[in-house]
């Protein structure tokens, strides 16, 4: 199927940022730009060690800055007038200095007034918890990015994007490499991406809404100029759940935000201009439907009777049409009708959840957080087990999910504030919360899950009490507790053929301070 030229055809009103994005790569690839550059790199990178001139990277920048002076200021110097006595006209020398501060200036700006990239092997944050880096010792290994000292409005996503990228996991799937982009980068410019948030609870127990503005900012900011589509989803389970009592809300009035007034709606209506909406899950989570490839175009949810063996779990998962007429099988792709066929690839799922305590399972983080894909009331209603998906958690059922519909790409978990009180969560009212300003990601969500709740929530909670809790402890494997139920989740996406990792010898952590809060 050609998604890309349907999403050509579909978005013609986005001609005007293509050419923006174009004219900024033309602007940064500009020879001008590079030489300025140069000259700042050699001087801040010379400083006041001479011998440093003599390394390869100073020798071309001396190289670039030398092309820029005879490019640009000789002409300007030697088409001066000189005056009766010799020297150059004074406006005319003054306007050459203004050229060379101004150009060097900007340059300087730019290069150095960006928040640096600040690696740290450990961090202590306000509270006194202090984590660590580690490096794996065994194959294959999974890798954790931490980000400390963000509220999530701060550019704490952009320096999570630029840690990953250290690494060579790139955000940005582009032909051209850079720091956050390359050929094998996660995100295309016409992607369709479900970025799965928690709109189950309201006020410190849903997804914070500027952590999600920045995610979406990056995904517009695609430096191939982005083309596709966004949509925020979750599926707070109908009626009796949630804050409210009718499955989540992307409008509550008491949000997770530095401005807690600002809702999941409102900072996805701050994107008018780009292809970027909701879809409540909660709406069709009562409605059977079956798949587009079988004629049905209906919205509803997909429910595939066989139940499997080792965890009880009936998969079900939504199909929808968002309102700029994509169609969307969250685990087959995107269909075009015209082609009548899905695009698996150009589909990509970022799972953004939140790390806080859970009454029934011990722990909510990226592998609970896919209890928000299926339809609990309806697999409910075919088994005669109300809450039959809901218990399969406690025997890796959501494992099981991830596997046999569609893996995320991304993890992150909304570390900025959490509820570390055992049994306590979901909800998480503000006087609940503990300020923690650290987010973590990676693409194994066993792994980022193990090493999150280990550090950081269970960490939280034993130095301010200094109680054991059984519930939260990743390392405690008795039946029914999330260290139990977070391996068994394993097992199901080992069996789904994906490398997850629990084992603490074959985890890296990454650990970078958010530069602007430092």
């Amino acid at each position: 199927m050609n998604w890309r030229r349907i999403t050509t055809q579909r978005r013609g009103n986005m001609n005007h940022d293509e050419k923006y994005h174009d004219l900024r790569h033309r602007i940064q690839n500009n020879f001008f730009f590079i030489g300025i550059l140069s000259i700042v790199w050699f001087i801040g990178r010379t400083g006041r060690k001479p011998s440093r001139a003599s390394y390869p990277c100073q020798q071309t920048a001396a190289l670039n800055g030398n092309l820029w002076i005879a490019t640009y200021i000789v002409p300007i110097v030697s088409g001066l007038q000189l005056n009766k006595t010799g020297f150059f006209q004074k406006k005319q020398a003054l306007a050459v200095a203004a050229v060379v501060i101004i150009a060097v200036g900007g340059g300087a700006y730019w290069f150095y007034g960006r928040p640096g990239l600040v690696t740290v092997d450990s961090a202590t944050l306000d509270n006194g918890l202090t984590l660590s880096a580690r490096t794996a010792v065994s194959t294959p290994s999974s890798d954790i990015f931490v980000v400390t000292h963000t509220n999530g409005a701060d550019g704490g996503a952009d320096t999570l994007f630029r840690l990953m990228g250290s690494q060579d996991l790139k955000l940005y799937q582009s032909s051209r490499a850079g720091q956050t982009k390359g050929p094998d980068g996660l995100i295309s410019a016409d992607d369709v991406v479900i970025i799965k948030v928690n709109c189950q609870w309201d006020e410190r127990g849903g997804t914070n809404t500027d952590l999600l503005k920045a995610l979406i900012q990056g995904m517009i900011d695609h430096p191939d100029g982005f083309t596709g589509e966004i949509i925020v989803s979750d599926n707070g389970q109908g009626e009796t759940r949630g804050s409210l009592g009718r499955g989540g809300s992307f409008t509550y009035p008491l949000n997770n935000a530095l401005d807690t007034s600002q809702s999941i709606q409102d900072v996805v209506d701050g994107f008018s201009e780009y292809s970027v909406s909701t879809y409540l899950w909660s709406d069709i989570t009562e409605t059977r439907a079956y798949e587009y490839s079988e004629g049905h175009m209906e919205d509803g949810y997909v429910v595939e009777e066989a139940v499997h063996s080792s965890t009880g779990l009936m998969v079900s998962y939504p199909k929808f049409t968002t309102v700029y007429g994509t169609h969307v099988s969250f685990k087959n792709g995107v269909w075009s009708v015209e082609d009548e066929e899905y695009d698996s690839d150009v589909l990509k799922v970022i799972n953004l959840s939140m790390l806080k305590s859970h009454q029934i399972y011990g722990v909510t983080a990226s592998v609970k957080n896919y209890m928000g894909v299926p339809s609990d009331l309806l697999t409910g209603q075919i088994t005669g087990d109300y809450l039959n998906t809901h218990s399969t958690i406690g025997r890796g059922g959501m494992g099981t999910l991830m596997a046999n519909t569609r893996f995320p790409v991304l993890n992150i978990i909304d570390s900025i504030w959490i509820n570390p009180v055992p049994l306590n969560g979901p909800w998480t009212p503000y006087r609940a919360a503990t300020q923690m300003n650290v987010i973590t990601a990676g693409t194994d969500p066993v792994a980022l899950d193990y090493w999150s709740v280990k550090y950081i929530l269970l960490q939280n909670w034993e130095n301010r009490s200094g109680e054991v809790s059984v519930s939260m402890d990743p390392d405690n494997t008795d039946p029914g507790f999330f260290g139990n139920w977070l391996r068994l989740s394993r097992d199901e996406l080992e069996k789904g053929g994906y490398t997850v990792n629990i084992d603490e010898t074959s985890i890296n952590v990454y650990m970078a301070e958010n530069a602007v809060n430092q």
